[in-house]
C-alpha cells in the first residue's frame, strides 16, 4: 500500500477510506496490462497485496511477471486469467481514467482527500488535510 497510505491509515482508522482509482500512463507499455491485473486480484480481496508486489519490480513487469505475482499472492489462476481481460474490468480502468481525466489528473501518483487536491504528500501534510476535514465534520 506504501509508507504514507499505512502510516495516515494507521492513524485514522475509523475516519479513513483509500479509494485507488486506475490511471496507466501510456509512456509505460505494461500500465495498463498492470491495471487490469491489480484489478482481477481486487476481485479476489487482494488489491493491494497484488499492487505492492507489482510496484516493487516495476521495471520488469511482463505477462509472466503478472500470473508469477498473482501465483505468490495466492490468487485463483483460472479466474484471474479471465478477469484480468474481462470487458467489466476494461469499462472499470476506462471510467477510472475518464473520472481522472475530469479531475485533472496528469500524472501518478495523484492524491485527493475529499474532492481536494493534496498538495503537499508527506505524513505531516497528509495528516494535516486529514485533521481539517475532521474539524469541519465535527462543526456540522
Amino acid at each position: 500500500m506504501g509508507p504514507l497510505f499505512e502510516q495516515v491509515l494507521e492513524k485514522n482508522p475509523d475516519t479513513l477510506k483509500i479509494a485507488f482509482k486506475n490511471f496507466p500512463i501510456n509512456s509505460h507499455k505494461m500500465a495498463r496490462p498492470a491495471a487490469q491485473a491489480a484489478q482481477a486480484a481486487n476481485l479476489q480481496g487482494l488489491f493491494w497485496q497484488y499492487h505492492d508486489k507489482v510496484f516493487e519490480d516495476y521495471k520488469n513487469l511482463s505477462d509472466e511477471k503478472f500470473i508469477t505475482i498473482a501465483q505468490e499472492v495466492g490468487l485463483d489462476l483460472d479466474r484471474f486469467r479471465k478477469d484480468m481481460n474481462s470487458p467489466e474490468t476494461q469499462q472499470l480502468i476506462n471510467r477510472d481514467m475518464n473520472d481522472a481525466a475530469n479531475a485533472g489528473v496528469r500524472g501518478t501518483p495523484t492524491l485527493y482527500l475529499n474532492g481536494r487536491l493534496v498538495k503537499d504528500r508527506s505524513p505531516a501534510g497528509l495528516q494535516s488535510m486529514i485533521d481539517a476535514e475532521l474539524r469541519k465534520l465535527k462543526k456540522k
